[in-house]
């Protein structure tokens, strides 16, 4: 009998027998058999309607239903990886806090005695600002330096936000005087837009709605700029806080020469309230700390979000409606109603937030003897 790898007849002439021939090496067992692609029909088959001689064997595993079920469960499972990858990205950014509402604070300075007056130059010269810097150059901005979640170009950015809010809520002239506020506006975040419209049209002493706590702000019924040298002087700083926001601080101390609004004409007389001396000029402090915080939207849309404003301003009467708009006392004024009302711990409601302060005489002009 044959061996295995022998024909049933023997080897064939010519070739050496039990010798390894070239098509050895090819096994087609019966696995080999099954995946084909191709399977040849039988005699009987090849008979019938059938023309080709072959068929096709699907290389997908199973048939009908089954496979749409399969396909269908792998579609889901990529899907549902993709959500879960959404949602826990390590680097997907932190949303940016809404902007909580502004807390102000101001505190009126009564001044002990009247009020020194004189030309703007004399009583720059001889007041604590006389080495303050001039207008918006007085509002510096500092050495800039990338932090742990927002580069050099945010920083900068937001400094520069702050420094615009920081001039133009406090320099700009047509500001001071009472004018339209919308430059002021425009750079604060839109969820502040009802507290900052509310604040400029009904302001009060709640510590959430002072006109004065967004912007400086004068009568221009009683008062006018004597000329348009306002000195100022301060700092920006800034820290990225624990939520991932920037945290900036403008802490600023602007010094204005004022006068009695109307013609320039002196008035005669000085040591009561109401007069004026002949110069006419008189100078008013405002020193103003405000804190800013950014995000990134913010920093994309140019805005900032005023979460805090200690004013302190004088001098002023501490009966002074300081929360609408600064009451400064001109040159030969004294301070009406004495010193700070008492506050009675028994009232119960809405605790008033107004302070009053006493205007050190170190901060006054000292004039020379005339």
């Amino acid at each position: 009998m044959a061996g295995r790898d022998e024909p049933p007849e023997g080897t064939p002439e010519g070739l050496p027998s039990g010798g390894e021939d070239e098509y050895r090496s090819v096994v087609f067992d019966e696995s080999f058999i099954r995946a084909a692609r191709l399977q040849e029909f039988s005699a009987q088959e090849r008979m019938g309607r059938h023309a080709r001689a072959v068929r096709s064997r699907s290389g997908w595993p199973g048939r009908g239903p089954g496979r749409l079920l399969v396909a269908m469960a792998l579609l889901v499972l990529a899907f549902g990886a993709a959500v879960l990858m959404g949602i826990h990205h390590p680097y997907r950014p932190p949303e940016t806090p809404r902007a909580e509402p502004l807390r102000t604070t101001v505190v009126p300075l009564a001044p002990r005695d009247a009020v020194p007056g004189g030309t703007p130059a004399e009583l720059f010269a001889h007041s604590p600002a006389a080495a303050f810097r001039t207008g918006a150059s007085g509002v510096n901005l500092p050495g800039a330096r990338g932090t742990a979640h927002f580069a050099y170009s945010d920083v900068l950015a937001a400094l520069k936000i702050a420094q615009q809010y920081v001039v133009t809520s406090s320099l700009d002239p047509s500001v001071l005087m009472g004018g339209p506020a919308e430059k002021v506006r425009d750079l604060i975040a839109p969820e502040q837009y009802p507290q900052f419209d509310r604040s400029l049209a009904t302001p009060s002493a709640d510590g959430r709605h002072a006109a004065t706590g967004w912007l400086v702000r004068f009568d221009p019924a009683q008062v006018a700029l004597a000329g348009s040298e306002v000195r100022v002087a301060g700092v920006l700083r800034y820290a990225e806080a624990a939520d991932r926001t920037l945290e900036v601080i403008a802490d600023h101390t602007f010094v204005y020469p004022l006068r009695p609004a109307g013609p320039r004409t002196a008035t005669a007389g000085a040591g009561t309230a109401g007069a004026a001396t002949a110069d006419g000029a008189s100078l008013f402090t405002v020193r103003r700390e405000v804190h800013f915080r950014f995000g990134a939207e913010d920093l994309r849309l140019h805005q900032a979000q005023v979460t805090l404003a200690d004013v302190q301003a004088g001098p002023q009467s501490c009966t002074a409606d300081a929360v609408n708009r600064l009451r400064p006392l001109l040159a030969g004024q004294h301070a009406a109603g004495g010193g700070p009302a008492g506050t009675d711990p028994y009232t119960t409601g809405q605790p008033p937030t107004s302070l009053c302060g006493t205007l050190a005489a170190s901060s006054q002009p000292v004039l020379p003897s005339r």
